[in-house]
């Protein structure tokens, strides 16, 4: 962000202020980060909205209008703009996303981490080659997931997916917070490196919570990627390993989920 842009410190985010984008129907993302945030961050949330019937469509439209919805924001003091839909990302693939994150620096906008990014930079963090996906999609999302992951250097192992009642309000959104409980199971014995939990509207942290100390392979979401690497930007520091596997023992953040 530029200069004029973080002149003054908001009073509630001292250490960094997140400007956060979200699919316009999303219910979990802001709730997370509220509960990942540590003491002394902040967010504020923009609403990535699309005329678009089809969810496919608007993906793909969030992308094509992502300068004009930073707009959203006006002239708040953000330090980094947070991304959270990974299905854009998958239909963009990774040389599109790659150029819309510089696009973003060259034109002034600012530093823009996406939760696609960020999962694969947690996943290095953890030296994580071959992976598991929890998926909430519908399967030609799963399978657009799959390519983006594979794309990106990484050996999927196995997909299991989690369904919704055909009656909810959205298929994704709409999931319960235990609805990946019986998946991850699955996963314990895998031989997979880490664990990823899809999207951004699964719930996800009383999952990760209850598996601090399991014997399985790490696991990680992409909402949890997105905050640990936002903040690490905020910070300007590299995301490193010991950083992030405080975030997925849940040190600083458990109190919070609890509550």
């Amino acid at each position: 962000m530029s200069p004029e842009r973080n002149s003054t410190r908001p009073a509630y985010a001292a250490h960094g202020l997140i400007g956060v984008l979200t699919p316009q129907a999303n219910t979990t993302v802001e709730a997370e980060f509220k509960i990942l945030l540590p003491r002394g961050f902040g967010m504020v949330n923009a609403r990535l909205t699309s005329s678009k019937a089809h969810i496919i469509e608007r993906l793909v439209d969030y992308a094509d209008t992502l300068t004009a919805q930073c707009r959203q924001f006006g002239n708040a003091p953000l330090d980094t703009l947070a991304l959270a839909v990974t299905g854009t990302s998958y239909y963009l693939g990774p040389s599109r996303e790659d150029s819309l994150v510089e696009q973003f620096e060259r034109d002034g906008i600012g530093t823009l981490v996406t939760a696609a990014r960020a999962t694969c930079a947690a996943l290095a963090a953890l030296e994580a080659k071959r992976i598991d996906l929890i998926s909430p999609y519908p399967d030609e999302l799963t399978q657009k997931s799959v390519g983006y992951w594979i794309s990106r250097g990484f050996s999927v192992q196995q997909v299991v997916s989690i369904k919704n009642s055909e009656h909810s309000f959205h298929p994704i959104y709409a999931l319960s917070a235990d609805a990946s409980d019986i998946a991850l199971e699955r996963c314990a014995l895998s031989g997979a490196d880490a664990v990823v939990m899809l999207g951004t509207g699964l719930p996800t942290l009383h999952a990760i919570a209850a598996r601090t100390h399991w014997t399985g392979p790490p696991v990680i979401s992409c909402t949890l990627a997105l905050a640990w690497q936002a903040i690490s930007s905020c910070a300007q520091n590299p995301p490193d390993k010991d950083t992030l596997e405080q975030w997925i023992r849940a040190q600083h953040w458990r109190h919070k989920l609890l509550e």
